[in-house]
């Protein structure tokens, strides 16, 4: 009997933490059996200064990667914000920046590239940009093709895979219009993040889910697991009110269609491995992002019990649609012991 197919789990362990602490996040993830995670907004030295990753100094970063030693931990992706900021110059009511694109090359990419270089991260998590509020997406595809593109060549040269996550609001804002951006963006080290809690925040159903799944299929390098319980009473109009996400939920109670979607997933992972490990990748992340006490634009939390609930949701799926994952066991604690 073939063995079923094994894919790595990670989170955001600033989700996990109340105050966001780097030791905080190491212990939380590292007590439910986590060995990767997701860097995004932390605070290294525990004096109550919160940064983005992409902020931290040098010192900083040498001080996390200490701390991911300590604890045996390694970075799955870069939680990075890039392409969250206006593509064109235009008031549209939103509270989105505008940044122009050399000084964000120069800037924000590099300096996410410098955090990645610093804490071996060999995958960075980003978005699509976005287009004026209340627009047609399509009017700013090409626009959008060409800066996604340009960002990912710069990430080639340091032997980095770039991940487009599927979001509202955003010119990739479902899985069709993400696929296409890929396509057409059509480079090896560019894939894109299935999401299914911000599809289902779009008043999907848990089929839609699957057919915005189906689509970006051939493109997926990796899944964030975060779920959502549509609420009824909200009229959608095209556009997500983000302070309004209050309904978000473990994978195996939403609206996403986890377990349809993991059943089709399972057997694509052993073709996904093979591409994402020659990529330079450990293989095929799940990365838990399940905002279960709150989440917006740039983050969530969860907090450590959340996460633990989310974290054994996950888990209690996986195991019914056989696929295999690892949790920490005595011989990581031998190792980690040095012996």
């Amino acid at each position: 009997m073939a063995a079923n197919p094994e894919v790595l789990l990670s989170a955001f362990a600033d989700e996990a933490a109340n105050r966001k602490t780097a030791i905080e996040q190491m212990s939380s993830l590292a007590a439910l059996g986590l060995k990767f995670y997701s860097p995004r907004f932390v605070d290294v030295a525990g004096t109550g200064t919160v940064k983005h990753v992409v902020e931290l100094d040098d010192e900083e970063l040498k001080q996390l990667a200490a701390i991911h030693e300590e604890y045996g931990m390694s970075v799955a992706s870069i939680g990075s914000r890039i392409g969250k900021v206006k593509l064109v110059d235009q008031e549209d009511g939103s509270h989105n920046k505008f940044v122009p694109f050399d000084e964000y090359m120069a800037g924000e990419v590099a300096q996410t590239v410098r955090a990645a270089v610093a804490l071996d991260a060999k995958l960075i998590r980003g978005f699509s940009f976005y287009q004026p509020k209340g627009e047609d997406p399509g009017r700013y595809f090409d626009q959008a093709v060409e800066r996604v593109g340009q960002i990912a060549d710069e990430f080639a040269k340091h032997g980095i895979v770039y991940g487009l996550e599927v979001e509202a609001n955003l010119i990739g804002q479902n899985g069709r219009l993400l696929a296409e951006l890929a396509t057409k963006i059509n480079r090896d080290n560019l894939v894109v993040i299935f999401d299914g809690g911000n599809l289902s925040s779009q008043n999907m159903s848990p089929v839609q889910c699957f057919e915005e799944y189906e689509a970006m299929r051939p493109h997926i390098g990796w899944i964030h697991i975060k779920d959502y319980a549509i609420d009824s009473s909200l009229e959608w109009k095209g556009y997500v009110d983000e302070e309004r996400l209050k309904n978000f939920v473990p994978s195996n109670i939403g609206d996403s269609g986890h377990e349809m979607i993991l059943r089709d997933f399972r057997e694509h992972i052993p073709a996904l491995d093979e591409r994402m490990r020659r990529l330079g990748g450990p293989g095929v992340f799940l990365e838990l992002e399940p905002h279960l006490k709150g989440g917006g634009q740039f983050g969530g939390f969860s907090g450590p019990d959340g996460m633990g609930v989310a974290v054994r949701a996950l888990c209690s799926l996986l195991d019914y649609v056989n696929i295999d994952y690892r949790l920490r066991t005595m011989q990581d604690i031998r190792e980690l012991r040095g012996f």
